[in-house]
Formats: structure tokens, sequence, C-alpha cells
């Protein structure tokens, strides 16, 4: 492990060359689909070199195991959630949503839960910036803080954001959807 902290690319090559055989049968074996099984192994391991640097790894064939485990896990959550979604969305008419409509509905509730576990103050902050429309001196005003404090908050609660959507590029794109006027 510690030639993959500091980026050997053999090294990395060697535990995919090592492991993925196994893996692959691991991720099948729970998913029964063998596309989706490729699919998380392949995720799987650029978590892992995304990773490299914060990770110490005594065993890595169970962290590995247990990493499939756990995105197998995660993708029938996701599927789960996109049925009741689906469900959720579905006009009496039969009106057909498209596969895109469903993904933001499922990203802008994914948002709503990640700005709902904020703590209190943070969110509130937050949905008086993004939901009212407030300025930074405002937000200070109306909760009678700061405004260096209300700015903390806000930063907090876009950190928070970012790290738990992970793609920098999509959180800026779906609260500009989720909170427009």
């Amino acid at each position: 492990m510690m030639s993959l902290r500091e980026g050997d690319n053999t090294a990395f090559t060697e535990l995919y060359n090592r492991f993925w055989r196994q893996l692959l049968a691991i991720a099948y074996h729970h998913s029964g689909d063998k596309v989706l099984a490729e699919e998380i192994v392949q995720e799987v391991f650029i978590s892992l070199w995304n990773r490299r640097n914060e990770l110490y790894v005594d065993n890595v064939a169970a962290y590995l195991a247990t990493a499939i485990r756990l995105s197998v896990f995660k993708q029938y959550a996701k599927e789960k959630r996109r049925s009741q979604i689906r469900e959720q969305i579905a006009d009496p008419a039969n009106q057909r949503w498209d596969e895109e409509q469903i993904y933001i509905r499922f990203q802008q509730q994914y948002i709503q839960g990640i700005i709902e576990s904020l703590p209190e103050k943070c969110r509130l902050v937050f949905k008086l910036s993004r939901e009212e429309g407030l300025s930074i001196p405002e937000i200070a005003q109306r909760m009678g803080i700061a405004e260096k404090t209300a700015e903390a908050h806000l930063t907090k609660a876009l950190k928070e954001l970012r790290l738990k959507l992970n793609r920098p590029y999509l959180w800026a794109i779906l609260l500009s959807e989720i909170f427009r006027p």
C-alpha cells in the first residue's frame, strides 16, 4: 500500500491484476448482473486510486471485498429509491418521465437530505441564503449574529454539500435547479 500511496502505477496495476477476478465474482454473486458487476469493480478501483493518499489499509483483499459489497448494496439502494421516485412522480394520465427528469428529482431529494442533516444554524443560514435569497448581512441581521459567523455557516454548508455530492460540477447545477425563484 505504501508504494500505491506514493502514486506508483505499477503497484496499482499489480493490485488490479491480482484481485479483479475475485472482486468481479463477489460483485456478480451479489448483483446477478455481469455489466453492473464490472462497473462496480471499476468504480472501486478508481476510488482506491483516488483515495490512495488517505487510506491506511492492513488487509487489501478484505478492504476491496468489503468495498465491492458496499457498492452493490448502494446500487440496490439507488435503484430502490429511483423506483420510489418513479412511483411518486407518475402522472395519473401515465405521462412518461424520461430518465434525466427522474435522475434530477433523485439528486434534488438527495441534496435536500444533506441540507436537512446540517447543524441547525448552518441549515438555517443556508436556507435563508438559497431559498429566500438573502445576503450575508441580511441573514446576520435576521439571526442576530455577526456577518462573519453567517458567512462561516454558509461556507460550511456548501463545503458539506460538495463533499457529499463528490461531483463539483454537478452540485452547482442542481442547487440552481432546486432553489430557483
